[in-house]
């Protein structure tokens, strides 16, 4: 029997990002993949500002932004951008790249630390204890502490707990391929609607765009019926106007997106992140960004389990944290759905209205633009009693001539004051005079802060706030 600390099911990028975040925490960590070979073309695209801020805590950001194409403004409707630069973040922006490309680095960086990915490993059975999880593979067994499904949409994890996956199928199929434009558009992301429907090109900066069309009057097309070009140029002559000078596919597919969530995301000693938690419509992109928000929040706190430092909460807490932000993001999916595709003109010309309105102010403009991009996450405070910015998420400040983001490349709590102060344990202490909004802020390894004070205070009142978060203080004789 193979054994591990944890064993996680999917080698996309939720499964390798919870893979490299175990491993780098000291964790044994076993991967097992259903597909027996890597993909080479996937459905995602899009990598947003928070998700691109949790990579460059890793050091990976600036390898993933050397093959792709930045979007620094949206029009989520006619006649209203929004200006992404309108962050506090170092990367302002929609990041176009296929998925594929985002999977290749953080299985090199899951190689890198030591992770064992078993491909052609279908999980068939499950059973639970009170000291870990018995995994069928095959005609062999895995035995782990934890287990985290992250299989997808069609989770076996998800089924094997029997848990509820709730939610709708859309009607209109979307057909997606990957081609080369000879007319390609002059804006990053070209977008246009018609009463057939919507079509969608990006770029991914090698010449290849990715090409998507929603297109009604195709409703009732078998889904196991190939794309092929004449479909497809036919959709964005209809919707767009022009098939901006098509090529014929390299790869295509015809799906059904669904807007569902699991009800719970915790199953004793099994949890589930990224699409076998929740799937959504892709407009807006923001499938990939979840799961990788997903596996940031629980990667730390299944490390501390394991490593038995975690506070009783702690594990709970990534179903409280994660589930409420899964449902923002299937209702945000859902509004992006029915505004591009509804069918009533009526209130389509409404909504557009109501979104033109809002763009029209600074302050909705940026509530928006956080929304979009994940940096408006935050997560409720544990306790009245909390400071205001437990919960929020850290921005990337300067202290002294280095990022804090920087200082966050090890995994550990980063204790960020204003004036120096040394304390024991797993926290790393950064000295940061300028620190903005509390003279200490105690920052967790996904980038949020845990604990804040907005004066200084003795050590040992310090060790007592941020112990229940980060464990006792290492003491050596």
């Amino acid at each position: 029997m193979n054994t591990a600390d944890v064993i996680v099911v999917g080698a996309g990028p939720t499964g390798l990002t919870l893979a490299c975040e175990l491993a780098l925490a000291g964790v044994g960590v076993r991967v097992l993949e259903r597909r027996a070979e890597e993909p080479n073309l996937t459905r995602a695209f899009a990598l947003h500002a928070r998700s691109l801020e949790l990579l460059d805590a890793r050091g990976l950001a600036d390898e993933v932004l050397l093959h792709g194409v930045p979007v620094r403004s949206v029009a989520p409707v006619p006649g209203a951008s929004l200006d992404l630069d309108i962050l506090d973040t170092r990367f302002p922006m929609i990041f176009i790249a296929p998925q594929s490309g985002t999977e290749k680095v953080l299985q090199a960086r899951a190689e890198r630390l030591g992770v064992p990915i078993v491909r052609g490993a279908a999980v068939t059975a499950l059973r639970q204890d009170d000291t870990g999880v018995t995994l069928q593979v095959g005609d062999r067994t895995e035995r782990a502490g934890y287990v985290v499904g992250c299989d997808g949409a069609h989770s076996t994890i998800r089924r094997l707990l029997g848990i509820e996956f709730a939610g709708k199928q859309y009607q209109t199929h979307i057909m997606l391929a990957d081609v080369r434009l000879g007319e390609p558009p002059a804006e990053a992301m070209f977008a246009r609607t018609s009463t057939d429907g919507a079509v969608i090109a990006v770029p991914f900066g090698d010449g290849w765009f990715r090409v998507i069309a929603w297109d009604r009057t195709r409703d009732r097309a078998p889904l196991s019926e190939p794309v092929t070009h004449a479909e497809m140029r036919d959709a964005f002559r209809r919707i767009a106007g022009s098939d901006l000078g098509m090529g014929a596919p390299r790869w295509s597919t015809r799906f059904l997106s669904e807007r569902r969530q699991a009800a719970r995301y915790r199953d004793g000693r099994v949890f589930l992140a990224g699409d076998a938690a929740h799937v959504h419509s892709p407009l807006g992109g923001q499938g990939m960004n979840t799961g990788i928000q997903d596996a940031m929040n629980l990667g730390w706190k299944l490390a501390a389990a394991v490593h038995g430092t975690a506070a009783p909460w702690l594990l709970d807490s990534y179903e409280g944290e994660r589930h409420p932000v899964g449902e923002q993001v299937l209702k945000l999916t859902d509004t992006f759905n029915r505004l591009v595709l509804g069918r009533s003109k009526v209130r389509n010309a409404l909504q557009a209205v109501a979104i033109r309105s809002i763009l029209h102010f600074r302050r909705s403009r940026l509530l928006m633009a956080g929304r979009m991009s994940g940096i408006g996450i935050a997560y409720p405070k544990r306790s009245g009693g909390d400071h205001d910015l437990t919960g929020r998420r850290m921005p990337d400040v300067d202290c002294g001539g280095a990022r804090l983001y920087e200082q966050l490349r090890d995994g550990r709590f980063a204790l960020v004051t204003r004036s120096p102060v040394e304390v024991g344990g797993a926290v790393h202490h950064v000295h940061c005079p300028t620190l903005p909004g509390a003279a200490m802020v105690l920052v967790r390894p996904d980038g949020y802060i845990a604990w804040a004070s907005d004066e200084m205070l003795p050590v040992a009142q310090v060790t007592a706030a941020i112990t229940p978060w980060c464990g006792p203080p290492v003491r050596v004789a």
